[in-house]
């Protein structure tokens, strides 16, 4: 089974600014309670191919994941998909961001979720969580966004 879970989200700041703050996956602390602590690897500017990998808490339990850029497609398109082996995982993952008039953006998140093994019973319960908490995971994107980077 897998599912999907989506926010989207109106970013007080100009697309190039917000595409660069999303793109830098080490910004997700800021925004996701869940990462305990993420690096990038290589430790270059985002492309292709550049895998973040973080320590979560989920369910107060740490896990180690890994995630890969799929691709990158500067301002509007980011992707990526998990390549750690969790009981779940997201299969795809990205950010689609649009110019707003007035200099804002628009950003929509979403992540496809596996189960795999004993994370097929699990990814359920994990869909009805990401999914209650997807407005408040988009707000918390949009304050962390907007104290992170210079008004337009």
């Amino acid at each position: 089974m897998s599912g999907q879970f989506e926010a989207v989200v109106e970013i007080d700041r100009p697309i190039e600014a917000v595409f660069a703050y999303l793109a830098d996956g080490r910004n997700d602390p800021q925004f996701s309670p869940r990462v305990q602590k993420i690096e990038r690897v290589p430790d270059t500017p985002t492309a292709v191919g550049t895998v973040f990998r973080s320590t979560v808490k989920d369910a107060g339990m740490q896990t180690a994941r890994e995630f890969r850029i799929t691709e990158l497609r500067e301002p509007v398109r980011i992707r990526w998909t998990e390549v750690s082996k969790n009981s779940v995982t997201v299969d795809e993952g990205g950010y689609d961001l649009e110019p707003l008039a007035g200099g804002g953006t628009r950003v929509r998140i979403f992540n496809v979720l596996e189960g795999h093994g004993l994370g097929k019973l699990l990814v359920g319960l994990a869909l009805l969580a990401a999914r209650r908490d997807a407005p408040a995971f988009g707000a918390r994107i949009r304050a962390a966004a907007e104290a992170a980077l210079e008004p337009r």
